[in-house]
């Protein structure tokens, strides 16, 4: 199937303004929070949901920018980098459709037009970009526990610091409930992940077997 350069040309414009959108909200959420009171960074940037948007931002301007300079040549650890934010976008969503908004809680974004972006329209729109954009080389499902390390790490950092410290971002991972209760919320998101991030590299591979590659003309 061929795609048109200009389409290629408006979805990396695409990616760059979203990037920027994303970078616009968490800025905003930085500033909304320092109006409150003082911030500590680490808790500020502790949150999945900052750091994953943090991901878009970083992924979206790289995606575009090389995507408007080589065309659908893209370097498959960009490829990678893509796989990640949407494995990670879409959690976001789940765990705040699911877990934060039925409590009220802002999952570390107070501010609402900011906690939409971050929290709805970013996983929709990077999902849908991961879904329907055709500018992408295949990954193996070799890359699936690697898409796994960085959540891990994150979660193992916060149950340090909520052992240790007693911050945490999500009241799911408070130590109050007990290590059984937070057991059962861990393994759960982990399946979720791993199950998230088998899917992202599936559909990746759909067509394969007919070589499918994305042409420009």
């Amino acid at each position: 199937m061929k795609t048109p350069q200009i389409t290629i040309r408006y979805l990396n414009l695409a990616r760059i303004l979203w990037a920027l959108v994303t970078l616009s909200a968490i800025v905003a959420t930085y500033a909304d929070t320092a109006s409150r009171g003082p911030v500590l960074p680490l808790n500020f940037f502790g949150y999945f949901t900052i750091q994953s948007n943090l991901v878009v931002v970083i992924v979206g301007l790289i995606a575009g920018l090389l995507g408007l300079a080589k065309g659908a040549s893209t370097p498959r650890w960009v490829v990678g980098l893509r796989a990640l934010a949407s494995v990670c976008m879409v959690v976001v969503g789940l765990i705040y459709i699911t877990l934060l908004a039925p409590l009220g809680a802002a999952g570390g974004v107070p501010l609402p037009w900011a906690n939409w972006v971050m929290h709805i329209f970013g996983p929709l729109l990077v999902l849908a970009d991961w879904l329907l954009a055709r500018d992408r080389t295949f990954l193996s499902y070799r890359a699936v526990p690697l898409l796994l390390i960085y959540p891990m790490l994150w979660t193992g950092v916060v149950l340090v610091r909520g052992a240790s410290d007693g911050w945490v971002p999500y009241p799911f991972l408070n130590p109050d409930q007990g290590y059984r209760v937070i057991a059962l919320y861990v393994v759960s998101i982990a399946v979720v992940f791993a199950g998230i991030a088998f899917l992202v590299v599936a559909y990746g591979l759909r067509g394969r077997h007919r070589d499918v590659q994305l042409e420009i003309h």
